[in-house]
């Protein structure tokens, strides 16, 4: 359940991100499960006028978001109630609505969709590329951030191996890890230096945890990377699934110059992708 609500506060977040950058009235969304051929469930809205869209089921393939979710690939309609290259099963409730030009993008993470983000206008008209343009860069936001969470979870309570269960007490690294990214984003608050100086010393003494026996961080002999402490903070906040937006509220700073320091940092690991800098970061000691 808590993962569950973990991708629901994602979803959430990219749907309010993605009706701020596009200027769409209406925005909702839903997650799949991992079963096979799974509908996805609406269980979110922003903007709407009712909730007859709550709990809807799109089966895979059916109406806009079900080709989506079919194709991995974002679909639009300038007119729905007309429009030739979906199916029609949702007309009634899209209609009680009052939506007509709608977009769905797809949230894939390791090629399976997780999401679907719907965009909406209530009268017929081309949503154009800047619109498509910035709800496929909130689905893409979303997915770093799934991606992250993933890998956490998977590093706290990894699945038994061959030779038995997984060891006792893994699961408390996810606790360890959130209270790390928040004692990172307050050190730079404490105006007492010498205050500050301890508060971060017990940062580095829960990520040097990591190398204790029995714990899920750093691997033996991962070489050492010398980063700014501002890219640390970026990366462990970056580590608990936060946006860039999400990480310059915490921190205090604007998204432009998290995007430098991550981009910093990454550069430092050799890391293509936020959440390879985050498995780097962790191997080199730098994060529990």
């Amino acid at each position: 359940m808590g993962e569950r609500r973990g991708d629901t506060a994602e979803l959430r977040t990219a749907l309010l991100r993605m009706r701020r950058a596009t200027g769409l009235p209406v925005a909702f969304g839903g997650l799949l499960d991992e079963r096979p051929r799974a509908p996805l469930r609406i269980g979110e809205l922003s903007g709407t006028s009712s909730d007859v869209l709550r709990g809807l089921a799109i089966s895979p393939g059916s109406g806009l978001g079900g080709r989506s979710i079919a194709l991995a690939r974002p679909c639009a309609v300038t007119d729905y109630p007309v429009a030739r290259h979906i199916s029609h099963e949702y007309d009634e409730p899209v209609a009680a609505e009052g939506l007509r030009s709608v977009l769905a993008v797809p949230v894939v993470v390791r090629r399976r969709v997780r999401a679907v983000l719907y965009g909406a206008l209530r009268t017929p008209q081309p949503l154009g590329d800047r619109v498509l343009d910035a709800a496929v860069a909130a689905a893409r936001d979303m997915e770093q951030a799934l991606a992250v969470r993933d890998e956490a979870r998977r590093l706290a309570d990894p699945a038994p191996g061959p030779d038995g269960p997984a060891p006792r007490g893994t699961a408390a690294w996810e606790a360890v890890r959130e209270a790390h990214g928040e004692l990172r984003a307050l050190a730079p608050r404490i105006a007492d230096p010498a205050v500050r100086a301890e508060l971060l010393a017990a940062c580095g003494r829960l990520a040097a945890a990591a190398d204790a026996p029995g714990a899920t961080g750093a691997s033996a002999g991962a070489p050492r990377v010398g980063l700014a402490p501002r890219e640390v903070d970026v990366l462990a906040a970056v580590a608990t699934g936060a946006t860039n937006a999400d990480a310059a509220r915490r921190l205090g700073v604007g998204p432009e110059t998290v995007k430098g320091y991550l981009r910093s940092a990454m550069r430092k690991l050799g890391a293509h992708t936020r959440l390879e800098a985050v498995v780097a970061a962790r191997r080199a000691g730098l994060l529990p």
